[in-house]
């Protein structure tokens, strides 16, 4: 009976038009199209994929198209000139971008179904930025108005080829030479609107488009893609019925574009499909592989990822010559805003994981290269939880020293990586992390220092501090007092001293004690 009440679910639908006239659910993001169109000329969105871009760019082109049945019933129905309508340029990127030469057959089969679409014909058929060039003027003169230009997932061809990086070059350029033959041509142009997942620096490929505005981070766009808490409990409701909305939101909720938290759409639309079963849809959607190549080229600690301060550049750009995990993981929606701090004319931000889920999707991921025997790392994992749950603090060490016996130290390009603090409260974190902890602290402050890893658990605290090729880990907890700030408030602590030794690449020292 619920299934016949409810409309269906869009899942894998990015077709604005199949949505509405089959009755499909629909989260209405026309008030933000409606803004948009009215008050800018050359846009740039940034989301991580599976946020609904090309949905939201589908229904761009259904507005200027003057499609107005579409629209019955939405925001934008009775705002928009109907009468008027714009014809489109629609590009969107997939096939084979594994070489130059395939990027170039793939825009000119793009150019040539846009031809085909709009009834025109270009005077250059054989180079791809002619071709726009023409496209866009012979559509200007047919239909006497000037042409919008919708641009899906315009980075697709550079982020498929960071493992070859000399093709993401090329592409590059190509790219770059495409999009800055709408420069010359902005007379015939009424709009552009480019969506993608990272933001290139200008100088590296919109060189050519110096006009174009970044709304990514604009506030008055924040939730233009995405569902907020209250369409959680408002539209979608009907289709959470017996769901706790509290782990619901642990789970999936926190991307943060400086408006309201989102949900990602697909993460809900497939938890509802598949009977309320919580899992890692959208992280299992396709992790890059080069983020963990950033990771083993560089001497990165995992564990302050949970409270990360960054300037406001390193958000700005995405340079493939100078790769920087901080700025991948943000624009790719593994790390989100957590708060923005605002210091004379200068803007820092600290970034941190959005949620749980996906928290517990990367470091899994992460220490899965580290790991040699899955399985292994997988089973013990498991128990992870059991032993915190009782203070099994014996076994632990156990379990910790055969996780760092597994580790493939070949995977790494930095010969001094066992020398590396950092590193070691890395793999422990990713192990907490991974294993479904929803509340560690890396770098925990204290008025007498910073604690390594802070782990809790039910009514329990667990301080951790690392030492590599030094003793005096537990020593150090004593002497700086950090387990005083939680004595209040939790009815046991324990401290946990660690010591690594280069050589052995393994734990030689790990002592604890119960303080409360």
């Amino acid at each position: 009976m619920k299934q016949n009440i409810l409309k269906k679910l869009p899942i894998g639908i990015s077709t604005f038009s199949h949505i509405r006239q089959e009755n499909y659910l629909y989260m209405d993001k026309t008030q933000e199209a409606y803004e948009l169109i009215n008050n800018h000329k050359y846009i740039f969105l940034s989301r991580p994929r599976r946020f609904g871009k090309s949905l939201f760019l589908d229904t761009l082109k259904e507005i200027f198209e003057g499609n107005k049945k579409l629209f019955e019933g939405l925001y934008i129905y009775d705002k928009w000139k109907w009468e008027e309508s714009y014809p489109v340029i629609k590009i969107s990127f997939s096939g084979d971008m594994r070489t130059a030469e395939g990027l170039k057959r793939n825009i000119l089969n793009v150019l040539k179904y846009n031809q085909k679409r709009l009834e025109i014909s270009c005077d250059n058929i054989h180079q791809y930025d002619t071709c726009f060039e023409d496209l866009i003027f012979n559509t200007y003169q047919k239909y006497n108005q000037r042409v919008v230009i919708l641009i899906d997932e315009y980075d697709k061809a550079i982020l498929d080829n960071l493992d070859q990086m000399e093709v993401a070059h090329e592409n590059r350029e190509i790219l770059k030479s495409l999009y800055g033959v709408m420069k010359d041509s902005d007379s015939y142009i009424q709009f552009v609107f480019l969506t993608g997942v990272s933001k290139f620096a200008k100088a590296n490929i919109f060189s050519g488009l110096n006009n174009i505005e970044d709304i990514t981070l604009n506030p008055n766009f924040g939730n233009i893609c995405g569902y907020t808490q209250n369409d959680i409990e408002s539209v979608l409701l009907p289709y959470l019925e017996g769901v706790d909305l509290k782990q619901l939101k642990l789970w999936y909720n926190g991307y943060n574009f400086l408006k309201a938290k989102v949900y990602n759409p697909f993460d809900i639309l497939l938890f509802i499909r598949n009977d309320f079963m919580f899992r890692n849809y959208w992280f299992n959607t396709g992790t890059p592989s080069f983020l963990v190549k950033l990771f083993q080229k560089n001497s990165y600690n995992l564990a302050s990822f949970e409270s990360l301060k960054v300037e406001e550049s390193l958000l700005d750009a995405f340079d493939i010559d100078k790769l920087n995990l901080e700025t991948v993981m943000f624009q790719s929606g593994y790390l989100t805003i957590k708060e923005v701090i605002q210091r004379r004319q200068r803007i820092e931000y600290i970034l941190t994981y959005p949620n749980l889920k996906t928290k517990m999707s990367f470091n899994d991921y992460l220490l899965s290269y580290f790991v040699e025997n899955h399985q292994k790392k997988n089973r013990v994992q498991n128990s992870l939880i059991d032993m915190l749950e009782v203070s099994d603090l014996k076994n632990l060490e156990q379990v910790l020293k055969s996780l760092f016996a597994s580790i493939a130290y070949n995977n790494f390009t930095k010969n001094e990586i066992e020398n590396y603090e950092g590193f070691y409260a890395s793999v422990v974190y990713a192990y907490f992390a991974g294993a479904g902890f929803d509340k560690i602290i890396a770098e925990d402050a204290s008025n007498e220092g910073r604690i390594d890893l802070t782990v809790f658990i039910d009514d329990k605290v667990y301080i951790f501090e690392f030492k590599v090729n030094q003793q005096g880990a537990l020593a150090q907890i004593k002497e700086k007092n950090y387990q005083q700030k939680y004595l209040a408030d939790y009815n046991e602590i324990y401290i946990i001293g660690v010591e690594f030794e280069s050589q052995e690449r393994n734990i030689v020292g790990y002592e604890w004690e119960r303080v409360k």
